[in-house]
């Protein structure tokens, strides 16, 4: 007999990416074996994009939270997580809206392995782009990666495996991607949510030095996988997205990297002339 397990929160986090979330919430619909709850947080939408929100959420009976002020994705994420925090859930899946699940039992699955382990905190799936290109499981680049940016961007660019780990096996890892994920509740209350000191990009390496420093542990399972149809033209101004990823690494770097000293300087000083070159090459900003 297929047990119904219990209660999930899914929270979409949307920003003016309401034709998405259809597609999304349609493919969650069908998750089998458990009790859904979707939450929909939007991040300030222009105002067509909620209007069509509203219907959509009304329709498939979702709480919408609306956001008047878009302060990042961590934040957006939070105030999703919170609300999941006040009605006591033991999980949480956090999806992009151009997230797909063509596997029926794929909340099952991740909720099942996380009960399997108790360590685990985090756990995230095999994530595949329509081209074919897996984004799980990830490592964090070293101080080398990180001070020879113009080597690793040539190493890595051209494959777009960007410090990716074997997909092909399950287990512990280092990082996973932040487009899916089911976190543990009570260990993201324990951190008091998500950090807010990045607007939008490293988010997935904060919460993974989070997790070392609490001596917790994330999961990558293989045999579940979710599909992500990111379209990069559709993002926004991709010198602007630019700029943020260099501002959120800088963050990170300098609050959670554990480098100090003449070590953190020097790698700021180099991220510094990494800004500076897209900038006056890339963008003739």
């Amino acid at each position: 007999m297929n047990q119904i397990k219990a209660a999930v929160p899914i929270i979409l986090l949307n920003y003016n990416s309401s034709t998405d979330c259809v597609k999304c919430i349609s493919f969650l619909k069908r998750q089998q074996r458990v009790e859904l709850k979707i939450i929909v947080v939007d991040n300030c939408s222009c105002e067509d994009d909620v209007k069509a929100l509203r219907e959509l959420c009304s329709e498939q009976q979702c709480t919408l939270i609306e956001n008047h002020e878009n302060r990042g994705y961590n934040a957006g994420n939070n105030i999703g997580l919170r609300y999941a925090a006040q009605k006591g859930y033991k999980y949480a899946l956090i999806a992009n809206p151009d997230m797909e699940f063509p596997q029926e039992d794929y909340v099952v699955r991740m909720m099942e392995k996380m009960e399997e382990d108790e360590e685990i905190v985090v756990c995230g799936s095999d994530i595949v782009t329509p081209e074919g290109r897996h984004q799980n499981p990830l490592r964090e680049s070293t101080y080398q990666e990180e001070f020879l940016w113009p080597i690793t961007y040539l190493r890595y660019h051209r494959k777009g495996d960007w410090f990716l780990e074997d997909y092909s096996k399950a287990g512990y890892c280092e990082k996973i991607s932040g487009c899916c994920l089911m976190v543990r509740m009570n260990f993201i209350e324990h951190i008091d949510f998500f950090d807010e000191g990045v607007f939008l990009y490293s988010e997935e390496s904060i919460l993974a030095k989070q997790l070392q420093l609490n001596k917790k542990k994330m999961y990558y399972l293989k045999d579940a996988y979710a599909i992500h149809r990111h379209v990069k033209s559709e993002k926004g101004n991709p010198a602007n997205s630019l700029l943020k990823l260099f501002s959120s690494r800088e963050y990170y770097l300098s609050k959670y990297s554990g480098y100090n000293g003449f070590s953190l300087k020097m790698l700021l000083l180099s991220k510094s002339l990494q800004k500076l070159f897209y900038k006056k090459v890339c963008f003739h900003l």
